[in-house]
């Protein structure tokens, strides 16, 4: 037991002081690769050996940069792809060394499964490949953030490595493209200026942040877990909402088999918008004596306040974002959602002023919901940038 407690404490040690490795040299020859892609095929770097050049961009699904930068991504594949040059995507985050509050900007994770409809969405046409579970590719070209760049000439040579533009996580066009540029000297035979610029987003999720990860949830479920009873006078002032923020109310019971079901994700939403302007409301509909019981339930799902929630509840005079229903239930569907017709479990998206962004009467799909909320974000962003 001491040998192996010595092992596990050294590799602690060896995951801790972990670096990122150097990125390619300008002049490099392109590394090899074989890796699972998005349809279902290995690829390799020899079978892209007809392309005069080769585009490899290190990207995943979860980064607002990425997002942003993806339909740039479609857009110069299609500009290019009839002029020998190959585009391919690669996602080199290990799914296990991101935290919930990082995944805030996408409906999606950095798992292999949702890269397959991630590249769908943007219309790609280019092979997304993974190497999330060994990193061996990534570690190769050094790859330090999403996206991050690597432009090879006919040679296999790199001529540019760096980000795609300076929009960073704006959508749109880019006014200036060093990608489009550096593919652009290369086909004409000249130097490419730049060679190299730095990349910008979020950093490689490295196998051994997963040491990051445990001790957050280690603090997570350190929080205090709070439930407080609301009448249907609160209940309409929280569904008026007359905060910045978008509202998710949902509606359960603890002898309800989907609504014990979907909790989890509800928890995990929470914790992965904690850090934009939303936030996840619980009402019991349990009896007003069962009290003790649905709180041993949420504090069983760890289902704490994120800081920034608690923090901007107290501008609300508000203690928790957990609720017991005690009163007519007629008044609570009237307060919440006129259309409801008593079945639990129920879900409302809420924007400010009220407004009924989505619903849904049956057990919550995490895709759904969130895809909802990160669009109604996106939409917010694009009319207010500093939201």
């Amino acid at each position: 037991m001491k040998l192996i407690a010595a092992i596990l404490a050294a590799s602690s040690l060896v995951l801790a002081a972990a670096e990122p490795p150097p990125t390619l040299a300008i002049g490099s020859q392109a590394p090899a690769f074989a890796l699972p892609g998005t349809d279902g095929k290995t690829h390799r770097l020899t079978d892209f050996a007809a392309a005069r050049v080769l585009v490899v961009i290190f990207t995943c699904n979860h980064c607002p940069d990425a997002n942003a930068a993806a339909p740039r991504m479609a857009a110069l594949d299609a500009r290019y792809r009839d002029k020998g040059v190959a585009f391919v995507a690669i996602s080199g985050n290990h799914p296990a060394a991101i935290r919930p509050d990082e995944l805030g900007y996408s409906p999606y994770d950095d798992s292999f499964d949702d890269m397959k409809p991630f590249a769908a969405e943007n219309g790609w046409q280019f092979p997304y490949l993974y190497d999330g579970d060994k990193q061996d590719v990534t570690t190769a070209y050094g790859a330090q953030a999403t996206p991050h760049v690597f432009v090879f000439d006919e040679t296999r040579t790199l001529r540019y490595t760096g980000r795609m533009d300076d929009n960073r996580r704006k959508f749109g066009p880019a006014g200036k493209s060093y990608l489009a540029d550096a593919i652009d000297a290369l086909l004409n035979g000249a130097k490419v200026n730049p060679e190299t610029t730095r990349p910008f987003g979020c950093s490689t999720k490295w196998i051994w942040k997963r040491d990051s990860v445990a001790k957050d949830q280690e603090k997570w479920e350190s929080l205090p877990v709070t439930l407080e009873t609301l009448d249907a006078k609160t209940a309409a002032i929280l569904r008026q909402n007359t905060t910045a923020k978008l509202r998710v109310i949902n509606l359960w019971s603890t002898t309800c088999g989907p609504c014990v079901s979907e909790f989890p994700e509800l928890v995990e939403t929470s914790r992965r918008f904690q850090n934009r302007p939303v936030e996840v409301v619980t009402i019991s509909l349990d009896p007003i004596e069962s009290k003790p019981a649905v709180l041993e339930f949420l504090k069983s799902r760890h289902a704490a306040l994120p800081a920034p929630t608690a923090k901007s509840l107290k501008k609300e005079s508000r203690t928790s974002n957990h609720y017991i229903y005690q009163g007519n239930p007629d008044h609570l569907a009237e307060a919440i959602d006129p259309d409801w017709q008593g079945a639990l479990p129920l879900t409302v998206v809420v924007a400010p002023g009220g407004e009924l962004v989505w619903r849904t009467n049956d057990e919550v799909d995490p895709f759904t919901l969130r895809s909802h909320i990160v669009k109604w974000l996106r939409q917010s962003h694009a009319a207010n940038p500093d939201f």
